[in-house]
């Protein structure tokens, strides 16, 4: 797989695709803690899924990969439904409460290392339901990951997804900045990192149009990532 890092007894990482043609995945996480929960029943944020960004996605026929929290997906199921139903969209996992996997991962809490793979293997389950294009992808809350959270997560079955073109849209307060920041990196075979949590990334659906356009400038045709992958 290219871009992958060699495991033998440890779950595989991917940054990109092949450098050939002209495809990019654009993946949107979706983050949620017992924090974030927390701010939405206090009523001092609005809501984490943002669904401009699924509006202009369904709208221009985009391809995209979501990687889901747990917790996100059990707090929009109707949301997640409709990424499910899109068979243009594909469904990945982002852990079940956006707990870190390593024990210096921003200012995350961190899983003892005998939980980890109990914890993608709920966020599968609870994904399981909304069927659609499901995949055993799995992406790191904050990228941070180790020798022993790789090994951990191996009898999975995961392809670790980290991306090599990151958006920096949290908490981000002006648009033009993600704009550049992917387009000054996306190459044939990238994927791209942003996210669909509306209050703490509230730029992204403003960049995402100005973000599609050049792409389109630069001959790049977004699509699912197992296709960018080339496993499709």
């Amino acid at each position: 797989m290219p871009g992958a890092t060699p495991t033998g007894t440890r779950a595989p990482v991917v940054n990109n695709g092949p450098r050939t043609g002209n495809k990019v995945a654009l993946t949107f996480d979706a983050d949620m803690t017992d924090a974030m929960l927390a701010s939405l029943r206090a009523g001092r944020v609005k809501s984490y899924a943002n669904l401009r960004i699924l509006d202009l996605l369904e709208r221009e026929q985009v391809p995209a990969t979501f990687f889901l929290t747990g917790k996100w997906v059990r707090r929009y199921p109707d949301v997640t439904r409709r990424i499910a139903d899109n068979p243009r969209f594909e469904l990945a996992n982002h852990t079940y409460g956006h707990a870190a996997f390593t024990t210096d991962c921003y200012d995350l809490p961190a899983l003892p290392v005998d939980e980890l793979a109990r914890d993608v293997a709920k966020t599968f389950e609870v994904i399981k339901p909304y069927g659609g294009r499901q995949t055993r992808y799995f992406r790191f809350p904050g990228l941070c990951h180790d020798a022993a959270a790789l090994e951990a997560l191996a009898p999975l079955g995961v392809t670790v997804v980290d991306g090599d073109v990151v958006s920096g849209d949290p908490f981000a307060t002006a648009w033009k900045p993600l704009v550049r920041a992917v387009l000054d990196h996306v190459r044939p075979g990238s994927v791209v990192i942003m996210h669909v949590t509306e209050a703490n990334a509230a730029m992204t659906d403003e960049a995402l149009p100005h973000i599609l356009a050049g792409l389109r400038k630069r001959g790049l045709v977004p699509a699912p990532l197992s296709e960018v992958l080339g496993e499709a």
